[in-house]
């Protein structure tokens, strides 16, 4: 009997998967097998119902205190990304690249790596950039004469720069549980007045990283093409005039929405809920802008959407320039009243333009898309959240915690082999799980005893992140590959998408030995920035 109670939380875990595996709802899996354990351990009389009275107080504590504003991000990151998914922005950057770099050899696969990064920094969704990418890029690349897993593997593998690069729901998600699992650790080694690790900090060590990989992934290509040119032939040179004012059109919106997201959680100037509001504005303007066909005057639609954007810009400048309108800080009114008056008219322009823009989205049908696959995310997302939350008390209840604790301390190595194993495990858990479980599932099991053994959270934040990336990508399970196998021609095999996504993995695991290696490396741009 003794030897039941103390691997009941293992058995836990084990069911869990094993239901997850068979294809149950993820949040009801995780709250059923949580209650069904639950009942085991009164009846072991290892668990007391009494514990289930701090539930409802974890939820609240998860998703209603102000502190925890955070969450509210990420139905607003989301609404961005879809956003601007339905603007056509990706046509128009692939379609822009491939005139800037086709006409040298690799040239596609470089195009299709930056405009990867792009999409990743503008909409964080990896199953969309990968689809997108895969339906508008791959036929291209394969007329040109570009080998299939080459073609396939810089798809797949620019699709999932999402996870990594931000402003990322990955990186919103796993920065909350890290900022929890740090102040419970350092409760826990006595210390009431702890120091805190924002999703701030996590985006700004993930920068550097992200860039690292896009990096790695160009010189890939280069070598490609240097080693096998007819793996990664050049377009013809008819093909590949430059038209500086189409490539300037499609660049300089999703470059400029970036620099007013990213820029401002770096800055310090907003934080991450305030920014990813600007962006979802933003991207509103851009969609509102682009879709255009069932209007009577497309011109005119186009010109108020870019006033209002022109004036949230404004606004933007009136912020950093000006510190208006933060705590602290000036208000409307400290700007006398021609500047109260500039700054008023600003905000209404803001607001006309949106309204209209969300009135040609919703005549053309891509504002119901848009709110429906936003709400249908960020439902699951917070639905996942709080199933995750009850399994997570009740393991802990059970003692998971305390055994999970005995056994990473027992690992060889202390800290450093610790941390292999748990990596090793978050990379085999995303085979089968989605990062969402595992975020929410896992992190806040192992994190606070990484996290007491004295490993730096942004650091171990970023691991984990591009671990999570990595597992999207690789064979035979990854998330990434079976995107593109939906919407890849039937003359590319699936032994192919696996053979091109085996290079990129080796390139993704080069990246973490680097940056496991050099700390500084995701810790040095939040120091720099935040001391």
């Amino acid at each position: 009997m003794s030897t039941l109670i103390e691997i009941l939380p293992f058995l836990m875990f084990a069911a869990a998967f094993a239901a997850l595996l068979r294809g149950y709802p993820v949040a009801f899996t995780l709250a059923g097998v949580a209650l069904l354990f639950a009942l085991i351990g009164m009846a072991l009389d290892v668990f007391d119902p009494i514990h289930f009275r701090a539930f409802p107080q974890r939820i609240y504590g998860n998703l209603m205190e102000m502190d925890r504003q955070i969450l509210v991000a990420v139905p607003l990151f989301v609404f961005m990304g879809v956003m601007l998914e339905k603007s056509k922005v990706a046509e128009e950057l692939l379609e822009a690249m491939g005139a800037l770099f086709g006409t040298m050899r690799g040239g596609l696969g470089i195009s299709v790596v930056v405009v990867g990064a792009l999409l990743a920094a503008s909409t964080g969704i990896v199953g969309a950039t990968v689809v997108t990418m895969g339906l508008l890029s791959l036929p291209t690349m394969l007329k040109r004469g570009y080998s299939p897993e080459l073609a396939a593997g810089s798809i797949a593998a620019s699709g999932t720069l999402g996870q990594i690069i931000p402003p990322s729901i990955v990186l919103v998600l796993l920065g909350d549980q890290i900022s929890n699992a740090y102040q419970e650790a350092q409760r826990a080694q006595g210390i009431f007045s702890p120091d805190i690790v924002s999703v701030g900090d996590l985006f700004a060590g993930a920068l550097i990283p992200g860039l690292l990989l896009v990096g790695f992934y160009i010189g890939y290509q280069v070598f490609i093409a240097i080693t096998r040119p007819n793996s990664a032939p050049a377009a013809p040179a008819a093909e590949g005039g430059t038209d500086w004012g189409k490539i300037l059109h499609a660049l300089l919106p999703p470059l400029g929405l970036i620099f007013a997201v990213l820029g401002s959680i770096l800055a310090g100037l907003a934080t991450p809920t305030e920014a990813a509001g600007i962006g979802a504005v933003g991207a509103t303007f851009l969609a509102g802008a682009r879709n255009a066909g069932s209007d009577n005057n497309p011109r005119l639609g186009q010109l108020v959407s870019f006033v209002g954007l022109a004036a949230l810009v404004g606004l933007f400048l009136l912020v950093v320039f000006a510190n208006l309108g933060q705590d602290r800080r000036l208000f409307v009114a400290d700007l006398g009243a021609m500047g109260s008056l500039f700054a008023w008219g600003l905000v209404g322009l803001t607001v006309l333009g949106a309204a209209l823009s969300l009135w040609r989205l919703k005549k053309s049908g891509v504002l119901d898309e848009v709110m429906s696959s936003t709400a249908n995310i960020s439902a699951m997302v917070f639905v996942i959240l709080i199933g995750a939350s009850l399994f997570s008390l009740i393991f802990r209840e059970l003692g998971g915690d305390e055994v999970v604790q005995h056994a990473l301390e027992a690992v060889p190595g202390g800290k450093w082999g610790a941390l292999a194993i748990v990596m090793l495990v978050m990379f085999l858990l995303g085979f089968f799980l989605d990062f969402i479980e595992i975020t929410f599932v896992v992190v806040p099991i192992v994190a606070p005893i990484l996290l007491m053994m004295g490993i730096d959270p942004v650091w171990l934040g970023v691991l984990m992140a591009m671990n999570l990336q990595t597992s999207f990508l690789t064979p035979p399970f990854g998330f990434a590959l079976f995107y593109l196998r939906g919407v890849a021609p039937p003359e590319v095999t699936t032994a192919a998408i696996y053979r091109g996504a085996i290079p990129f993995v080796i390139i993704q695991l080069i990246g973490i030995l680097a940056v496991a290696l050099v700390p500084w490396l995701a810790t040095g741009l939040p120091e720099w920035l935040y001391g």
